[in-house]
């Protein structure tokens, strides 16, 4: 029997097993795919995910392979500039989603995780103590394993969310979408171009290294996923909205797909969580997909571990819910309306979007906040009453006295109390970092945000107690 199953070994599933065998948690990933792709839909991580991988010490090799994209092009003339973004990233990072996957398999395996690939989940069945999936092996024998806990990570047809018996309302959000990664003669600027008009939808996105991906759409002709695309059609559609197809050309991959809108009513049922597309699928506008999930899994695999170690209880666990679903939530409203915005079909109301876009754009408050969600920095938890106005929002990167860096210290997976010498007693199982210039001390969560502030230790205890980073005095810790 292990700890964890994690059903699904997509970026999602393999950062939150790398987290859980970081934290000495026993995991293993249960996944269906015999070999890894190389085929991909996202391609975009944004600065928080960035951030949270720079807590791992996976940014830098992610960035290396990627491509520092300054901003955004919606609607051929309204720009979204992210170089003011509060970050050590202010860029978007195109990037195959492949990529993402290698550095956080490579990870997970390291830390300790068990990767099964080939294995089809067919059952889940869970009772007080413990968590039993079913699944077919890669010769095709029935296997059964148990485990404490199950995360369902395993995407859009999620097995997990079925057997769990969760319904996934939502819609169809664009039909018959078209997709290629491309070479191009004449490429238009390093941007994330945005546009649509009567004829059809289309946004090029450029991953630095020749290559180009483009998103299609013709209003005219709606096809199943399965009919085979042509690059000539995506060309025809790039024509009709831009002007150009910029000299498309040797496609790698092309393919068909429809984008729905989606997502459960409960991240939790019993001894099984959902995370990632099997929690919530949206529009591929604004690049969300792939950073949602990995956003859920960073908010998951420290409180899971917390539990495992007996140094929280089931309360904690409640909070990945309350805090992740409001979030996905959000994130759907936001893309659905980006892609229902560039598919607009009169010239007036089109009009009229450019002109609200850009005028929301230049006024600071607006267009910070917009810049800020896009890229994720802006997310913030909800705060309990009476908290610190900093409770819940996300903690940035301050570099201590020693010249350590938040980040950096979050990379043993533990709470950080950033606060100026002295000022406030070092918690035992706490790193410590200190900051001459902090006004106020902080402590840290694992995954980045914000859990305690203040200027004495008032409420410091029962916060770490609550959160799972004191040991409580009658729970029997695992060694």
């Amino acid at each position: 029997m292990t700890d964890v199953i994690v059903v699904g070994a997509g970026p999602t599933g393999l950062l939150l097993a790398g987290d859980l065998a970081a934290a000495g948690v026993r995991v293993t990933v249960l996944e269906r795919r015999t070999t890894e792709s190389n085929l991909t839909r996202a391609f975009a991580v944004h600065a928080r995910t960035l951030e949270q991988l720079d807590a791992r010490g996976l940014a830098d090799p992610v960035v290396a392979a990627g491509n520092a994209v300054a901003g955004l092009r919606l609607f051929g003339s309204v720009s979204v500039d992210l170089s003011s973004v509060p970050s050590r990233f202010p860029y978007l990072l195109v990037t195959p989603q492949y990529e993402v996957e290698q550095v956080l398999l490579e990870r997970a395996l390291d830390a300790g995780a068990a990767v099964l690939r080939g294995a089809h989940v067919q059952r889940v069945r869970q009772n007080a103590d413990r968590v039993e999936v079913t699944y077919r092996d890669p010769d095709g024998a029935t296997q059964v394993r148990h485990a404490s806990w199950l995360v369902g990570t395993d995407g859009h047809h999620s097995t997990v969310r079925r057997e769990l018996e969760l319904d996934f309302p939502g819609e169809s959000v664009v039909r018959s979408l078209m997709l290629a990664d491309v070479q191009m003669t004449d490429p238009p600027p390093d941007l994330l171009t945005v546009d649509g008009n009567a004829r059809g939808f289309c946004f090029v996105v450029p991953y630095g290294d020749g290559w180009y991906r483009v998103i299609a759409r013709d209003p005219d002709c709606e096809l199943p996923d399965d009919a085979p695309v042509a690059l000539e059609e995506i060309a025809d559609v790039a024509r009709r909205v831009f002007g150009t197809d910029w000299g498309m050309h040797d496609p790698r991959w092309l393919s068909r797909f429809h984008s729905d809108e989606r997502q459960v009513r409960q991240y939790r049922v019993g001894r099984a969580f959902l995370a990632g597309d099997a929690a919530h699928v949206h529009s591929p506008a604004g690049g969300q997909g792939m950073n949602t999930g990995l956003q859920d899994a960073a908010n998951l695999g420290w409180k899971l571990a917390a539990v495992v170690h007996g140094r929280a209880d089931d309360e904690l666990l409640a909070t990945y819910h309350d805090e992740r679903r409001p979030v996905g939530r959000m994130v759907l409203r936001m893309s659905g309306g980006l892609i229902r915005a560039a598919m607009l079909r009169s010239p007036v109301t089109r009009a009229i979007r450019n002109r609200v876009a850009r005028t929301a754009l230049a006024l600071p408050p607006i267009g910070d906040r917009i810049r800020l969600q896009l890229s994720g920095v802006g997310i913030a938890y909800p705060r309990p009453r009476g908290a610190h106005r900093l409770v819940g929002t996300r903690a940035p990167d301050i570099t201590a006295n020693d010249g350590t860096r938040l980040y950096e210290a979050l990379r043993q997976g533990r709470f950080v109390l950033a606060a100026p010498p002295g000022a406030v007693p070092a918690p035992p199982g706490v790193t410590t970092l200190d900051v001459d210039r902090a006004a106020t001390a902080v402590l840290v969560r694992p995954d980045g945000y914000i859990a305690w502030a203040g200027r004495t230790p008032d409420g410091l205890e029962a916060t770490l107690t609550r959160w799972g980073a004191a040991v409580p005095a009658t729970s029997g810790a695992r060694a």
